[in-house]
């Protein structure tokens, strides 16, 4: 459920510690209403927020980062926000006009979610690639046939995600399986906000510097309430899922060198390199 109070809930890993530590997960709280005062650099380490999600546990407790503990931003890396069962977008939602069809989701695997500062890798032949910077819904609990007063309670809150999405492959794969499913085409972060005014929060795209014409959830077809809806209405969502909500803002094609933030306001800012993929 959304709280009433600011919150952002993050998930991360030390940067120091023994190796359990610098290779487990742990959940971290930040009250602060400015992110970027001196309190907002200041975390308290929590239980996880994801009820009954194995892959969100947390990991065993070592020295400074038992519950209650607290850390500075300084002394961890930001990891995507959950590991997700399930991650959806939603299909022809850039604006006003996808209201005149029917909701759609499309389905992006798991395991193209990164987090804060990882590398979206290209392939040479993936051919036209664009990023989707998006308002990202974050379920907090598992959910079936919600009803426009029942989704909010379901949300933990939201955070920021980038629909990578390959042009050409869309053009030859209806169900864009390969177009959106790719390793690393999903980073998301670097937080979650719990209490967000997400009705009308700017969203934009800062291409190797330059900002590209921005947008706003308002603009979006179908909003946040119906979208969990919709998708509960066929399927149960669990704690950890995302739900990226659609992108309604300017975009331009991402090459190997490049680097794209993805900006949400009241959120923050979500930041990935891009290179050539070291696959074949």
């Amino acid at each position: 459920m959304i709280s009433t109070l600011p919150r952002r809930i993050a998930r991360v890993r030390p940067l120091a510690g023994d190796s359990s530590a610098k290779q487990g997960q742990y959940f971290v709280a930040n009250d602060a209403a400015n992110f970027d005062s001196a309190a907002g650099q200041e975390w308290t380490v929590i239980d996880s927020p994801f009820s009954d999600a194995l892959a969100n546990a947390g990991s065993p407790a070592v020295a400074g980062w038992e519950i209650g503990s607290t850390v500075a931003q300084s002394d961890f890396t930001f990891l995507a926000p959950s590991a997700p069962a399930n991650v959806f977008g939603m299909a022809h939602n850039t604006g006003a006009p996808g209201r005149a069809l029917p909701p759609q989701a499309f389905h992006k695997a798991s395991t193209s979610v990164i987090g804060p500062g990882e590398a979206i890798e290209l392939s040479e032949s993936v051919g036209y690639v664009d990023p989707e910077a998006e308002l990202t819904i974050v379920v907090g609990r598992a959910c079936r046939g919600l009803t426009l007063e029942t989704a909010r309670e379901a949300i933990l809150g939201f955070t920021i995600g980038n629909d990578v999405s390959a042009r050409d492959l869309q053009k030859s794969d209806e169900l864009w399986i390969s177009a959106k499913s790719q390793d690393t085409f999903t980073p998301a972060g670097p937080w979650i906000v719990t209490d967000l005014n997400y009705s009308n929060a700017p969203i934009s795209i800062v291409h190797n510097g330059n900002e590209l014409k921005a947008a706003s959830t308002a603009d979006l077809g179908w909003n946040v309430e119906e979208i969990m809806v919709y998708l509960t209405s066929f399927m149960t969502l669990h704690p950890g899922d995302l739900i990226l909500t659609g992108f309604p803002a300017e975009c331009a094609r991402i090459n190997p060198g490049d680097t794209v933030v993805c900006r949400v306001g009241g959120i923050g800012e979500l930041q990935n390199p891009v290179v050539a993929s070291t696959w074949a």
